[in-house]
């Protein structure tokens, strides 16, 4: 955090520290496709089989974050180009989740079908998640760049954007997992209401 306030105070003007560590961890913490998936696996398969998920999460951000950063204006001006199609398909993928989550709360067993847990789903899923790439070039536009230009700067704030990203579906993970032997005595009723929170993220994106 140290390394964090050194930058942010280093250059002309003053980088708005605190709203911008309001926004991201709130934008990150709250629920999300991304937390929900990584509760549910870690409910399901554990913690330890869910953090190749939650690196995935991490990694994806990163990369986006990296893209945001080096691309920011191209995108601001291609995002909208591309942004109904990113959101059916983003949409979608939610709904499938959900559907899936559903049909596997009525069966005895399902440990052999978490090629969702994944540290390549886990990727994947942030480039069709359309929430996840726009907080992406607000939190880069608004926060960083009016403010730190040089490859040290963005490849810090990148790092630490992914960072976040991590441990928030790691906390959610671990919520999971410390939870696993409650939930698994209501485990259709775990996987309802987590099938519910993805139809009602794959809603609010295409709302939005």
């Amino acid at each position: 955090m140290s390394i964090l306030v050194i930058i942010a105070y280093k250059g002309e003007s003053t980088m708005p520290l605190l709203s911008f560590l309001l926004f991201v961890f709130v934008t990150s913490f709250t629920p999300g496709p991304n937390n929900i998936m990584a509760m549910l696996f870690a409910n399901k398969y554990g913690l330890k089989k869910t953090i190749k998920f939650c690196f995935g999460v991490g990694a994806g951000f990163f990369v986006i974050m990296l893209l945001c950063s080096y691309f920011n204006v191209l995108l601001e001006n291609f995002i909208p180009k591309i942004e109904f199609i990113m959101t059916i398909l983003g949409a979608i993928y939610m709904l499938y989740l959900a559907i899936k989550i559903i049909s596997s709360s009525t069966k005895a067993k399902d440990d052999n079908d978490d090629k969702h847990n994944s540290f390549i789903a886990g990727m994947l899923l942030q480039f069709i998640n359309p929430k996840g790439i726009l907080y992406g070039i607000t939190a880069i536009s608004t926060f960083i760049l009016p403010y730190h230009s040089s490859n040290f700067s963005l490849l810090f704030f990148s790092l630490f954007l992914a960072f976040v990203g991590f441990m928030s579906t790691f906390c959610w993970s671990m919520f999971g997992s410390i939870f696993q032997t409650f939930l698994s005595k209501y485990r259709s009723q775990f996987n309802v209401i987590m099938a519910l929170l993805l139809v009602y993220s794959a809603i609010s994106i295409l709302a939005h």
